[in-house]
């Protein structure tokens, strides 16, 4: 009998050129260059370009590529106005799953699987993404989506189409570095499920639709979003310690901390957390990031678990007044460079992925015909 792993744990299933993660030493890297280096040096469009090309761009390259990400950044007016007709939902994350299915509707080129053709939707997804998002956060609460300014780089022009304003050039700065930090994580689930339906020579959108939906679950997406909603119940760092010992006593799982692929820390938590800390310091809100802190400590002296990505980011994307419910779209928005990516990466080099399972039912059964069951 072939040995069978719970959740494909440790299994290799491919080969990729893309991301590495090395979960003992906890190092992070896009195509060999390290996490922490592209946080300090790089920015999300660099970082887009070399997910896509496997290098980092010359100056010109660069250009281009804001150049047309701004082109393309906005969205027909039939999917904002899809926006205001669909009924609330019960996640963003449907109504997100909704939007960019949809898209492929009005894409001239989505049933055309020619590589320079998925180079275009791998771009037109990445400019639209953000723009879907904001457009939302802003309609279901009456307000009129904001048009992209094409002054402003991804990061700055998201948070500028959320509230309306042009953002502070350090939080802008910040959400750059946040989108750097989750556009690739190598096959977590919403990637392996984009990667699956691609093998299939499905299209690009039908491939991202898919990893939305896998991004919605809580274990995956929505994970910042449950650790913030944890922050807001505890309020004050005074009661983190007993909010905490309850959650432990009734052996509840503590949203935001351990990882399936790392044994140290996160190397995108040591990034984060130094966010929330400065954000929140100057924006004068800084009890988020001192109650996080309070919950860390205690994590690791009291379970020796560390922070992973979710957890600092939460309390970082609420100083920069992005929704609660909001998270895990903003996560979509970051991540669809590296969906984009492993989709690119799958067609050139295509086999259907098709793994086997271990049947452990019935066997030898005969039927009955129903009236005698």
């Amino acid at each position: 009998m072939a040995e069978v792993r719970a959740g494909l744990q440790d299994v290799v299933v491919a080969t990729s050129q893309i991301c590495s993660i090395d979960g003992q030493r906890g190092k992070l890297s896009y195509w060999g260059y390290d996490i922490h280096d592209l946080a300090a040096h790089s920015t999300f469009e660099e970082v887009v370009y070399l997910l896509w090309h496997g290098r980092l761009p010359k100056r010109a390259e660069l250009d281009e590529l804001r150049q047309q990400l701004t082109e393309n950044r906005p969205v027909s007016p039939e999917i904002v106005e899809l926006l205001k007709r669909l009924p609330p939902p019960q996640h963003p994350m449907e109504t997100l799953r909704t939007a960019v299915s949809a898209l492929s509707l009005y894409d001239p080129e989505a049933e055309d699987m020619s590589e320079e053709a998925n180079r275009h939707k791998a771009l037109r997804l990445t400019g639209q993404m953000g723009m879907i998002v904001a457009a939302f956060g802003r309609i279901r609460e009456g307000k009129e989506a904001v048009a992209p300014d094409p002054k402003l780089n991804h990061a700055a022009n998201f948070l500028y189409m959320l509230q309306g304003k042009a953002p502070h050039a350090e939080d802008a700065r910040w959400f750059d570095v946040a989108l750097i930090l989750h556009a690739d994580h190598s096959y977590n689930a919403s990637t392996f499920v984009a990667r699956v339906t691609a093998s299939t020579l499905s299209d690009v959108h039908s491939a991202v639709t898919s990893a939305i939906g896998a991004l919605k679950g809580p274990l995956h997406g929505g994970a910042n979003e449950q650790v913030m909603k944890m922050l807001l119940e505890i309020q004050t760092v005074d009661r983190a310690e007993a909010y905490l010992h309850n959650l432990l006593a009734q052996k509840k799982k503590v949203m935001g901390f351990g990882h399936r692929v790392y044994h140290t820390e996160d190397p995108r938590a040591t990034v984060l957390r130094r966010m929330s800390e400065e954000l929140g310091r100057r924006n004068g809100n800084p009890k988020w990031f001192e109650i996080s802190r309070k919950i860390e400590d205690l994590m690791i002296r009291e379970k020796k678990i560390n922070a992973n990505v979710d957890f600092y980011s939460a309390s970082a994307y609420y100083v920069l007044g992005i929704p609660v419910d909001l998270y895990p779209l903003v996560f979509a928005a970051s991540r669809i460079a590296g969906w984009t990516a492993h989709v690119l990466e799958q067609y050139a080099n295509n086999k259907l992925i098709r793994p086997l399972a271990e049947y452990v039912g019935p066997s030898n059964l005969k039927y009955v015909p129903i009236e005698q069951r």
